[in-house]
């Protein structure tokens, strides 16, 4: 059994192992502040609430139900998440700035990163407001002070920042990302409650449903390893060089286009968009306008339509993911370094022709990544409706199961790549 020689392996590295460790315990103390509510919560209406909002339900679960419990780190990491996503689309505005986070090395990336943190701040500030204000006025949660108030906003914009630190030790201290890490721990948080609720609702009636719904588990898990880890090469070839009396290059390689290269970004800039119209309307669904009241029932009965909800959801998430892969990989670029460095794609001329073929070849490949990224992230609706188990919702699609399995993939890269160096180091 070459994975239980591999653990035995791992944890006879000291090192590794005191790295590990360290992860565990920043993952037991995340889990203990999820469980730390802020003081003047209605238990029951909050739990309703989540459980009839589709939206925010699906936020709790990425916070590891510190939203449903209203946590001191309710936010969890979306304020960081949210500053990120904005500091890379300033970059689209600002030449300074893509120039500091793209030409000016570990220097200029580590000080994008420092104003990322900074923004994080009013972020969330913002989004502890907007929670609490929505929350408040759904008779949820009371305040007996304007004190209380501000003092609940001062706790949740900490308890974010706190968990953004968290982050940052794991990536600083431990082994693999830290922010990926704290998602995936929120997520699989939930796995104890699921198998509690199958043994509860157990029914022999339901065991078809419960295989049925197990089978396409498996199916699409798989499916999404294998889309996630899927690439197109692009062969490459470099011209031989002389300098001196040494011959350079005359090598070939490939470029390696993922099939979805956007990774999980346009769900979340999907589910950002989709947010906003359920949560203007429940401000303003008691306004004493009366027009502006019933256009705000109308517009919230409408994002509760499944099918609706199910189909602006697939067309939003395909969207941004040609979006973002525009934002973040440049086809001319890639032509133009590869022309510099006398590399050419064989059959192509290089400049203007590379550019044109690279275009081509990642407009097919997208337009397959697209459609799989926006199947996956309505098909927990789908899958829940048609078996109605409604447990483990994060291993059948979505954006949850994405982030599973991106962080399962990247944290054995790494520690696979820690044994390598030090076998190497034996050796």
């Amino acid at each position: 059994m070459k994975w239980l020689d591999k653990v035995i392996q791992i944890f006879k590295i000291k090192d590794l192992r005191k790295k590990i460790f360290f992860v565990l315990m920043i993952l037991v103390v995340f889990r203990i502040a999820a469980n730390i509510p802020i003081p003047g919560i209605d238990v029951e209406r909050l739990k309703q609430f989540f459980e009839n909002n589709q939206l925010f339900g699906l936020m709790n679960i990425f916070t590891g139900g510190a939203m449903s419990n209203l946590s001191i780190i309710m936010l969890g990491l979306g304020p960081f998440i949210t500053a990120t996503i904005i500091m890379q689309l300033l970059t689209m505005i600002f030449p300074n700035l893509e120039a500091l986070y793209k030409e000016e090395g570990e220097a200029g990336r580590h000080k994008f990163n420092q104003y990322g943190r900074i923004l994080a701040v009013p972020m969330a500030i913002l989004q502890s407001y907007a929670m609490l204000t929505l929350l408040s006025r759904q008779n949820i949660i009371s305040f007996a002070s304007t004190f209380q108030w501000i003092t609940s906003i001062i706790v949740a914009t900490a308890g974010a920042l706190f968990l953004m630190w968290l982050g940052e030790l794991i990536s600083e201290k431990g082994i693999g990302n830290g922010v990926s890490l704290l998602i995936f721990a929120g997520i699989v948080s939930s796995v104890p409650l699921s198998i509690r609720e199958l043994v509860v609702t157990y029914s022999p009636s339901k065991i078809p449903s419960y295989v049925a719904f197990f089978i396409i588990a498996i199916i699409i898990t798989s499916s999404v390893v294998v889309i996630t880890e899927g690439r197109r090469n692009i062969p490459v070839s470099y011209a031989k060089r002389v300098r001196g009396n040494k011959m350079y290059g005359g090598v070939s390689t490939y470029l390696p286009l993922n099939v979805n290269p956007a990774g999980v970004i346009p769900i979340i800039f999907a589910l950002s968009i989709m947010l906003f119209p359920g949560v203007i309307a429940s401000f303003l669904g008691g306004s004493s306008v009366g027009w502006i009241a019933s256009f705000s029932q109308i517009v919230g009965r409408l994002f509760e339509n499944p099918w609706f909800y199910g189909i602006v959801y697939f067309l939003l998430v395909v969207l941004f993911t040609y979006f973002y892969t525009a934002v973040t990989f440049n086809p001319k670029n890639v032509s133009n370094n590869l022309q510099k460095m006398g590399g050419f794609v064989p059959g192509i001329r290089p400049g203007k022709s590379t550019t044109e073929f690279l275009y081509f070849i990642l407009n097919r490949v997208l337009l397959f990544g697209a459609i799989f990224l926006g199947t996956i992230a309505v098909l927990p609706s789908i899958v829940q409706g048609a078996t109605g188990i409604t447990a483990f919702g994060f291993v059948i699609g979505g954006t949850a199961l994405l982030i599973v399995v991106s962080v399962v993939l990247e944290t054995m890269r790494q520690i696979n790549s820690q044994l390598t160096m030090r076998d190497y180091e034996g050796l």
